[in-house]
């Protein structure tokens, strides 16, 4: 067991459209202490935005630390409980059709990230009641929103 600290990450992504107006949401909990992040952008998709929550989160964390990260995003956690992250990496980060990775920028920091820390990829069933999944799905979508331009309150202007 490590002398490390300890702090449990939860992190969800939200599009409105895919790619739409998007938002990310984490929550750190440690030694009884909660921080929520959030934020968005204008136009992204849902993978895009579920890599930022983990690396928003991560980048938080002043010292390394042992690490439980929960996600709903299979795409995230299996790159890292699967072996896909360190194929992409052998391979010159392409997949498997010899393709250059999606989301490249995104997984190269996280790839740096998951170095500086011990870190245990939970996956998590989404929208199924899990406390801290809602809440991070709640802060994704209300950030979402913040950049999503309504047609309809468009056209009535």
């Amino acid at each position: 067991m490590s002398n490390l600290p300890q702090v449990s990450i939860y992190t969800d992504g939200a599009c409105s459209g895919n790619p739409g107006p998007g938002g990310w949401g984490a929550i750190l909990v440690s030694a009884g202490r909660e921080k929520e992040l959030s934020g968005g952008t204008e136009s992204t998709t849902n993978n895009r935005m579920e890599l930022t929550a983990a690396i928003e989160a991560l980048a938080k964390l002043n010292t390394p630390c042992r690490v439980r990260l929960f996600s709903d995003s299979a795409y995230l956690i299996n790159a890292f409980t699967l072996g896909w992250l360190e194929a992409w990496k052998r391979n010159g980060w392409k997949n498997s059709t010899r393709q250059v990775v999606s989301n490249l920028d995104l997984w190269k920091e996280l790839d740096r990230l998951s170095l500086i820390h011990e870190i245990d990829w939970i996956k998590v069933k989404g929208h199924s009641g899990h406390e801290y999944n809602e809440r991070c799905d709640a802060l994704a979508v209300v950030r979402a929103s913040e950049y999503a331009k309504p047609e309809r309150i468009a056209n009535e202007s």
